[in-house]
């Protein structure tokens, strides 16, 4: 089978395209035919060896060989599945979460029965049901879990043209906020289009600058820090940044000391969310946002661009024939 693969940490230049055996499904396991995946900033961070910290699980000098194929979304059709398998069969639409061990950009990938994997939207293609996976989940998991938003609030995204941005909008709004979107002029129409009720263009307007206006500061590009976004939360704000690890002690301290709070997180299972968000696609509350399609021959080219930092929504490759799939 034909497998993007990087045997060195590096820029987009490390990734080859190679043939490899296709892998075979244990008894709790399916084996999915890959239609379609995504380039992420997270994937672009793993190819780099960045941070060096996580090098403890991606590899110390090169990447250990479960990690040297990327893809942590995919999309595509169950081809068999293992002896113990209840919840899927062959010929299943299926979209889903690789997690740490990747490889979703290769032409087939095995993933366990339990793991973060569900059925298929109906009426999407491959493409943007690949794209509707760890962006919406992650944005659902801190909304929803970390800072429980309802009516009545007023929540700032920061990076709200991105992959989790245009997700968190969307979801807030669902959730009876009031929306301030950052980001740059050029993405202020689509932030618009997506349900906004404010829009503040960070290249000439500092929102941190602001006191006592965003019961939550969801920092999806963890661009800004608590220290920097502290003024403007309200007495009883929150915080939400999507990475960063020094972010776990300053969370302790201002759980401690009271009033307004840190509240990281790790989104890691999401097959429950993945239901859920099925249900909003399939009733049109949820917009999907590709910016640009690759087939997956242009695998480097993909990264290229999304190292660029400035994608909008999406990026997604296509793997079955290189070419955008049709619609189910």
């Amino acid at each position: 089978m034909k497998a993007v693969v990087h045997n060195s940490f590096g820029p987009p230049e490390v990734l080859t395209i190679v043939d490899v055996e296709p892998p075979t499904p244990r008894a709790d396991e399916v084996l999915i035919k890959v239609h379609a995946t995504t380039v992420t900033a997270a994937e672009i961070l793993m190819r780099r060896g960045r941070p060096l910290w996580g090098r403890s699980v991606l590899g110390v000098t090169r990447p250990r060989k479960k990690v040297r194929t990327p893809g942590l979304e995919l999309a595509g059709e169950v081809v068999t599945v293992g002896a113990s398998v209840r919840r899927f069969a062959p010929g299943d639409q299926v979209f889903g979460f690789t997690g740490i061990g990747v490889g979703a950009c290769a032409e087939y990938k095995c993933m366990p029965e339990s793991a973060s994997l569900e059925h298929k939207p109906v009426d999407i293609t491959y493409e943007d049901a690949a794209a509707a996976v760890d962006g919406a989940s992650t944005a659902l998991y801190f909304l929803r879990e970390r800072a429980d938003v309802g009516k009545g609030h007023h929540v700032l995204i920061n990076g709200a043209s991105g992959s989790i941005g245009t997700y968190a909008l969307q979801l807030a709004k669902l959730f009876g906020a009031e929306v301030t979107a950052v980001c740059s002029s050029r993405n202020a129409e689509l932030v618009t289009e997506l349900g906004a009720d404010h829009v503040i263009d960070y290249t000439v307007d500092d929102f941190t600058t602001r006191r006592n206006t965003y019961d939550v500061v969801f920092d999806t590009v963890t661009a800004s820090t608590y220290r920097k976004c502290r003024r403007a939360l309200t007495p009883t704000g929150c915080y939400l940044p999507t990475k960063g690890l020094w972010n776990w002690p300053i969370a302790g301290w201002t759980v401690l000391r009271g009033g307004r709070t840190v509240r990281p997180g790790m989104s890691v299972e999401k097959r429950a969310s993945l239901a859920f968000l099925k249900e909003l696609i399939e009733s049109g509350q949820l917009r999907i946002i590709v910016d640009r399609n690759y087939p997956i021959d242009d695998i480097v080219e993909a990264h290229r661009y999304v190292e660029t930092g400035h994608k909008r929504g999406n990026v997604t490759v296509s793997v079955v024939s290189g070419v955008r799939q049709a619609l189910s």
